[in-house]
């Protein structure tokens, strides 16, 4: 058996039904429940009927800031329906999630905009975590540039590389095409410690060279989408969700993987189909050990269910299908059980 949950470890035991359609998506760094966790009720009275099943803890999430809006969501309603549980949820990046928090054993739950690496499983399997992959929803990655920048409204993958690899000596936007303006291209996008850094680097820059370090790095999408709306020559990549939220603040860019292929908008129906060559699985890994916790594993089941639902799609993300929901909560059962 695993070493004990930081959430506290219990024997797990299944006597709950999720159900209900999430409400308000809360963007806000960090949900965490403000009941007493004393068994009262808001107005102590202990009437409450959140608190009626008896179900109490605490879960912790850390990890990408793609899947933070999901998580944070499906931590507002679970304690909307459970006042006895706290749930923090921060966005700490793919990497920065699993490397400093989840394998180490301090956190429950882990957001990735990416699968996990070997190292990342050699790291946890030190200190006596085994992760659990559980697959949640599809992303088109999206590449955004300045609402004024009318010259470019396509770019292939060699342009991109052209943009974001470290062994480019492109500096202005006429480097790229001679047609376009001589103008510095600004760059914006995810620190080192993000899943989408890593997915672009993989899949975009590519094995032969390194992602850019002339760029500015953070792990806040939206700091990103406020560099590349305030610079007419910005640039900058990040999950669909935040495009999605920020559709008129910056320009969404089509992609296409081959210069003889189609320039394809990033959208949840291209994303979907596979259609959009930047289109990407999202995923939670919770490590087998807090699954064990009664709270952690009623949270994670009701995640799993929701993830279907049209929470997702309004978030900016492509629900998982009920084949995969199965999928997971058989997984879900098999670990647990």
């Amino acid at each position: 058996m695993m070493t004990d949950s930081p959430s506290g470890g219990i024997s797990r035991r299944r006597f709950l039904t999720s159900s209900g359609a999430i409400g308000t998506l809360a963007l806000a760094g960090c949900v965490q429940n403000t009941n007493s966790g004393d068994g009262s009720g808001s107005d102590g009275s202990g009437s409450d009927s959140s608190d009626s099943d008896g179900l109490s803890g605490q879960v912790i999430i850390k990890g990408s800031s793609t899947v933070f809006p999901i998580s944070d969501a499906m931590a507002e309603e679970f304690m909307a329906e459970h006042g006895n549980v706290n749930v923090t949820v921060d966005s700490t990046g793919s990497g920065g999630g699993f490397e400093n928090w989840f394998c180490p054993g301090d956190s429950d739950i882990n957001g990735a905009s990416r699968p996990i690496t070997d190292a990342e499983i050699e790291q946890c399997s030190g200190n006596n975590v085994e992760p659990v992959e559980f697959e949640i929803a599809g992303d088109a990655l999206t590449v955004a540039v300045n609402n004024d920048a009318d010259w470019v409204d396509c770019l292939t993958f060699d342009e991109l590389r052209q943009i974001w690899s470290d062994e480019s000596d492109v500096t202005n936007w006429s480097d790229v095409r001679d047609e376009w303006p001589d103008m510095e291209i600004e760059r914006y996008g995810p620190a080192s410690t993000s899943g989408t850094f890593d997915y672009f680097n993989e899949n975009v820059v590519g094995e032969d060279t390194e992602h850019t370090t002339e760029y500015q790095p953070t792990e806040e999408d939206e700091t990103i989408v406020q560099g590349i709306r305030d610079n007419e020559g910005g640039i900058g990549y990040f999950g669909f969700a935040y495009y999605n939220s920020n559709s008129e603040a910056v320009k969404a860019v089509e992609v296409k993987a081959e210069e003889d292929g189609e320039c394809t908008a990033p959208s949840l129906a291209n994303a979907k189909d596979g259609s959009y060559p930047l289109a990407r699985p999202l995923f939670i890994y919770a490590s087998e050990s807090s699954l064990q916790n009664e709270a952690v594993y009623e949270f994670i089941r009701f995640y799993l269910e929701q993830a279907e639902t049209d929470i997702v799609q309004e978030i900016g993300y492509v629900p998982s299908s009920a084949e995969q929901r199965d999928e997971n909560l058989e997984k879900l059962d098999e670990v647990a059980g």
